[in-house]
């Protein structure tokens, strides 16, 4: 959908992409100056990440130690891709559009693969997470209905009548592939890379919030507004495989981001009202 609109004052804050593969060999230090050279026009600089990580040990205490992974970021630290053992991550606080974001899946996807093999694919997602922030505090949660969809009020409607008012909430939905797609005619069964048995799936989290759902102070820089209220939507939307994994093929792998992203951008539209791109979303 290139001619889709494009909101100027869009209330995404995080992007992110995830190939999620069989573990592979901790790459070498001509790997990593090989994958620092075919980034370097996007993501020049060097900023590995640090995991700890916690082991149960039987009968014993809990072990726990700590790993790094090469990890590149844009000059103005809003775009980075890490490269893990078990998967690759690209993340951006600056989104524009999503065929720039498949750009730089398809750049890291084949540095990647170009300085080691990559035996199988486990999962692949896209993640969004909007921050709606309106020009009237809506410090009580029965005030957004004027700004995104009634399905997304939980009981407060519901309770009012009876004198009590809702002061927070948190919701969850989880749906499976098979749904009736923007057209009307119902999605046919996940192909190529994800095969007959594997399966798309996309998980919903929304609700009320003060502050920040992602951290200004975080390894990435983004826009930050006074930490007021904001009402969440945080759509993860992804496929895993069936009984077998199945190999990492590039192409199809791609195709299946794209077929991902479709209900991300459709489920979001609904979500919200018309007022809110009126008076917030279209404007600077």
């Amino acid at each position: 959908m290139p001619d889709r609109e494009v909101y100027p004052n869009a209330p995404l804050v995080l992007v992110a992409a995830e190939v999620r593969h069989s573990v592979a060999e901790t790459l070498t230090g001509p790997a990593q100056a090989a994958l620092k050279r075919a980034l370097a026009k996007y993501m020049p600089l060097s900023n590995p990440a640090t995991r700890t990580n916690v082991t149960a040990m039987a009968g014993g205490p809990t072990q726990m130690t700590t790993s790094t992974s090469p990890r590149f970021t844009s000059r103005d630290r809003t775009t980075s891709v890490t490269f893990h053992s078990e998967a690759l991550v690209l993340e951006t606080t600056r989104y524009g559009r999503f065929e720039r974001l498949l750009d730089l899946l398809t750049l890291a996807l084949d540095a990647r693969m170009e300085v080691g093999p990559l035996d199988g694919l486990e999962r692949v997602g896209l993640r969004y997470i909007d921050e709606i922030r309106v020009p009237e505090a809506a410090e009580e949660p029965a005030a957004w209905a004027a700004w995104v969809d009634a399905s997304l009020l939980g009981p407060a409607p519901v309770v009012s009548p009876l004198g009590l008012r809702a002061v927070q909430w948190q919701g969850l939905a989880v749906f499976a592939s098979g749904l009736a797609n923007p057209a009307g005619e119902t999605a046919p069964a996940a192909q190529g890379v994800t095969g007959n048995d594997g399966a798309d799936s996309l998980v919903l989290r929304y609700g009320p919030a003060v502050g920040y759902a992602v951290d200004p102070g975080g390894e990435l820089k983004r826009s930050a507004p006074p930490p007021g209220p904001f009402f969440l939507l945080d759509i993860d939307s992804f496929w895993t495989p069936g009984e077998q994994v199945p190999p990492l093929d590039r192409d199809e792998l791609l195709t299946c981001v794209q077929r991902l992203h479709v209900p991300v951008r459709t489920l979001f539209e609904s979500l919200i009202s018309e007022r809110l791109r009126e008076e917030v979303l279209r404007h600077v």
